[in-house]
């Protein structure tokens, strides 16, 4: 591998390959079989997958030792997450250098969903650094093999590092504010949240081509009508478009479930598949970022059919 890349999923992005990458969502369990059968389902198909932390304030598995099993077991490459709503900034840093120790080679920075909105909501939320500052962080780590108070470290980790953004933003500014300040704190690559509207897609991409940093475009095909519906009504920012919710809500009539969940990988693959085509053809992504969790499924013909 080149010298300064240390993943296959900063390789292809580096290649300029139309990259893919999944996600996993071990839950409160120690049980991670149901993690590793789909990483193995997604692999081949997705260059990497994100592992997350604790998602929407909910008390799950280490997403570091998830993350650490999933590359043993099935030797899918994994995007680790790593929030700083849990952890000060001494946590971070042990959890970075144990990232480091088990082989882990890609980290998402992010600041995290308040502790109220979980299952937990008495925890005290940490935030004693935010997800620029984490970006910042990681890169004198791996840069100056320093912590952030410039005291080395032996054997410093080799990660890339990579942030959230949202094209949903209204006004976008702020956010683009935001995305320039993790730009200029090390951000190597960017994976948005969840877009529906190809134009919002487009404007966005338009707007952050000038930073020069791959940026991959979040999708979330819908499994079903609840699904959807659910989706529409609490995802602030983001809005399901009205002919993928009408023809959902029709298949949900269908009585037969085998034909029914048919009608349903029928429509997301006639939507995504359009959608994702366009993005490669008229947008400067560099790939896009499925969250499929429960429907992967989904994946292979859609990845498949885009290629």
């Amino acid at each position: 591998m080149a010298q300064g890349i240390f993943s296959d999923f900063m390789a292809d992005l580096k290649a300029g390959k139309f990259t893919f990458t999944g996600e996993l969502e071990p839950e409160k369990t120690t049980d991670l079989a149901g993690t590793l059968k789909t990483a193995a389902f997604l692999k081949g198909y997705v260059v990497a997958c994100n592992v997350t932390d604790n998602p929407q304030s909910f008390g799950y598995v280490s997403s570091l030792a998830a993350s650490y099993v999933v590359q043993r077991e099935i030797g899918m490459e994994t995007i680790y997450q790593l929030t700083c709503r849990d952890r000060n900034r001494l946590a971070l840093l042990a959890d970075l250098l144990g990232a480091g120790a088990l082989g882990i080679k890609n980290v998402l920075a992010l600041t995290g969903d308040h502790t109220t909105l979980g299952d937990t909501p008495q925890s005290k939320p940490v935030f004693d650094l935010d997800s620029t500052q984490l970006i910042r962080m990681i890169r004198k780590m791996v840069d100056e093999g320093t912590d952030l108070n410039g005291k080395a470290i032996e054997h410093p980790p080799k990660f890339h590092v990579g942030g959230g953004a949202n094209p949903n933003s209204k006004p976008l500014e702020p956010e683009l504010m935001k995305i320039g300040k993790k730009v200029a704190a090390g951000a190597e690559f960017f994976q948005t949240q969840v877009v529906f509207d190809i134009e919002t897609v487009k404007g966005f991409l338009d707007e952050v081509r000038g930073f020069n940093v791959p940026t991959l475009i979040g999708i979330f095909p819908l499994k079903s009508y609840g699904v959807a519906d659910y989706f529409d009504k609490t995802v602030p920012g983001v809005k399901v478009p009205k002919e993928l919710l009408t023809a959902l809500a029709e298949a949900k009539d269908i009585q037969d479930k085998q034909k029914r969940k048919e009608r349903y990988n029928e429509i997301n693959l006639d939507y995504f598949v359009d959608f994702v085509k366009e993005i490669k053809r008229t947008a400067s992504a560099a790939g896009c970022h499925i969250m499929s969790v429960g429907y992967e499924e989904i994946v292979p013909s859609l990845v498949e059919a885009v290629k």
